[in-house]
C-alpha cells in the first residue's frame, strides 16, 4: 500500500536516536549559551556591581603557613605605623610648653585658661601630630562656665594624655590579638598580663611560682564581666571601655596606698588574700574543692541547697571545683551588685530554667533559710512575707515572677539575692533597723569622746 511505502521512506530518512550522554552535552551546550547571553545582557544594562569593593578577606588556614607569617608581618608594621603617629613624651613636654605661654588671663584660682583664639594659635604651631586635638568640637566639649569662653589648660591636656594612653594602650593588646580580629582569648589575655607583671612596682614582691595564679585571678575578671556569653574572648574596645585596665595599670603608683591595695581586686594583697582563701578551704589537699569544703567560704551560712545548684550548673571534675570555677564563685557573691553576678547566681535560682524566678522558686531556696534558723534555735520567718517583700522591693512587670532584667532594674538584687542564698545575709536583712541603730549609737559615742 502506499502510505505504508510513505512511512517506511519517513522512517528511513530520520536521523539516528542520539545517545544519553549527547543528550546531556547538547543540553549543558544550550545552558552555556543561554546563561552566557542572560549574564552579558545583565552586564550591559547596570555596571555597577563591578564597583562593589570587596569585604571580606579569608583569613589563612592553619596550614598556610606562608600567608600567615605574611598576614603577621604586615599587622606588625601597621601597628608601629599607628605608634609612631602618637605623641612621644618630648612631644607632649613642648605642647604644655605652647599651652602654658598662650594662656589667657584672668587665672580661676590656681588653674590657668585659653581662649579659642589662642587654642588655634598653639595648634598650628604644635605640629601635624597634635592637628586632631584643636578643633571646635574638642573645645566645646572641654568648655563649661567660665565667663570669658575659655577651657580649662589642665583639663584639655589630661584630655591629650588620656587620647594617647587609650591609642598606645590600644596598640599594645592589639600585639596580642594573634587572629587580628579585634578581640583577646583568655591565653592572649594571659601573655598580655605575665609580661606587664615586671612593668608593675606593687607586684615586686610576688614570688615567680605564683604568676601562673596571679595570672588566672586577673583574666578571671576581665571574662567574668566582659564575656557574659562565656564566647571565650573579649573585644579589645571593651577592654579599653572599662575601668579594669585602669585598675591594674594604677599598680605601677610605687606610693600606692594600703587601702587602694585592698579595694582593687589586681593588687598582690588582693590575689594572696583570694588564693590563701582557695588554700585554706581545701582540706584535703587536692587542689580542688568538695561541696562540703566550699560550704565554709565566707561566713560558713550559704545554705546547702545553693550550693547544690553551685555544683550542677558550674564546670566540675569528678565533682568537685578548681581554682578557676572558684573565682567565677567568688567574683559573683562579692560584686552582688552588678549585673554580670546577679546574671551568675540568677542562673542557679531559676532551677526550672525558665527564665524567671516564681513563687515556687522562691519557697524553693527560702526553706533552706528556715531549716537553717531552726538549726541556730531562731524562730523561722514566714514565707508569705519573706515574698510579699521580695516582690515590693523589685516591682516586677508581672506580678507573678520576676525576670532577670527586673532583678537588674530595681538595684535590689543584692538583697534579694543575700535573702535566698545566705543565713548570714537574711539575718542582716532582718535586723537591718536594729543595726543602723547601733551604728547611730556608735558614732554617737566617737562623737563624745
Amino acid at each position: 500500500m502506499e502510505w505504508e511505502r510513505r512511512l517506511r521512506a519517513r522512517l528511513a530518512a530520520r536521523p539516528p536516536k542520539k545517545s544519553e550522554q549527547e543528550l546531556k552535552d547538547e543540553e549543558m551546550e544550550l545552558f552555556t549559551k543561554y546563561y552566557m547571553e542572560w549574564k552579558g545582557g545583565k552586564k550591559s544594562d547596570n555596571l555597577s556591581y563591578a564597583n562593589i569593593p570587596r569585604f571580606y578577606y579569608r583569613l589563612p588556614a592553619e596550614d598556610e603557613i606562608l600567608l600567615q607569617k605574611l598576614r603577621e608581618e604586615s599587622r606588625a608594621v601597621f601597628l608601629q605605623r599607628k605608634s609612631r603617629e602618637l605623641l612621644d613624651n618630648e612631644e607632649l613636654q613642648n605642647l604644655w610648653f605652647l599651652l602654658d605661654k598662650h594662656q589667657t588671663s584672668p587665672m580661676i584660682g590656681e588653674e590657668a585658661m585659653i581662649n579659642y583664639e589662642n587654642f588655634l594659635k598653639v595648634g598650628e604651631k604644635a605640629g601635624p601630630k597634635c592637628k586632631q586635638f584643636f578643633t571646635a568640637k574638642i573645645f566645646a566639649k572641654l568648655l563649661h562656665n567660665d565667663p570669658y569662653g575659655r577651657i580649662s589648660i589642665m583639663q584639655f591636656f589630661n584630655y591629650v594624655m588620656r587620647k594617647v594612653w587609650l591609642h598606645q594602650t590600644r596598640i599594645g593588646l592589639s600585639l596580642y590579638d594573634v587572629a587580628g580580629q579585634g578581640y583577646l582569648r583568655e591565653s592572649d589575655l594571659e601573655n598580655y598580663i605575665l609580661e606587664l607583671i615586671p612593668t608593675l612596682p606593687q607586684l615586686d614582691g610576688l614570688e615567680k611560682s605564683f604568676y601562673s595564679f596571679y595570672v588566672c585571678t586577673a583574666v578571671r575578671k576581665f571574662f567574668f564581666f566582659l564575656d557574659p556569653l562565656r564566647t571565650g574572648k573579649i573585644k579589645i574596645q571593651d577592654i579599653l571601655a572599662c575601668s579594669f585596665l585602669d585598675d591594674l595599670l594604677e599598680l605601677r603608683d610605687e606610693e600606692l596606698s594600703k587601702e587602694s591595695q585592698e579595694t582593687n581586686w589586681f593588687s598582690a594583697p588582693s590575689a594572696l588574700r583570694v588564693y590563701g582563701q582557695y588554700l585554706n578551704l581545701d582540706k584535703d589537699h587536692n587542689g580542688m574543692l568538695s561541696k562540703e569544703e566550699l560550704s565554709r567560704y565566707g561566713t560558713g551560712t550559704l545554705t546547702n541547697i545553693f550550693l547544690d545548684r553551685v555544683f550542677q550548673e558550674c564546670l566540675t571534675y569528678d565533682g568537685e571545683m578548681d581554682y578557676k570555677t572558684y573565682l567565677d564563685f567568688v567574683l559573683a557573691l562579692e560584686n552582688r551588685k552588678e549585673p554580670a553576678a546577679l546574671q551568675y547566681i540568677f542562673k542557679l535560682l531559676d532551677i526550672e530554667n525558665k527564665g524567671h524566678l516564681n513563687v515556687f522558686s522562691l519557697n524553693y531556696f527560702f526553706r533552706a533559710i528556715q531549716e537553717q534558723m531552726k538549726i541556730h534555735g531562731q524562730e523561722p520567718v514566714s514565707f508569705q512575707d519573706v515574698k510579699d517583700e521580695i516582690f515590693d522591693m523589685v516591682k516586677p512587670k508581672d506580678p507573678y515572677k520576676i525576670s532577670l532584667q527586673d532583678l537588674i532594674n530595681s538595684s535590689q538584687g543584692d538583697t534579694v539575692t543575700s535573702i535566698l542564698i545566705d543565713l548570714n545575709g537574711f539575718w542582716t536583712y532582718e535586723n537591718r533597723e536594729v543595726l543602723v541603730a547601733s551604728d547611730n549609737d556608735n558614732a554617737a559615742d566617737v562623737d563624745d569622746t
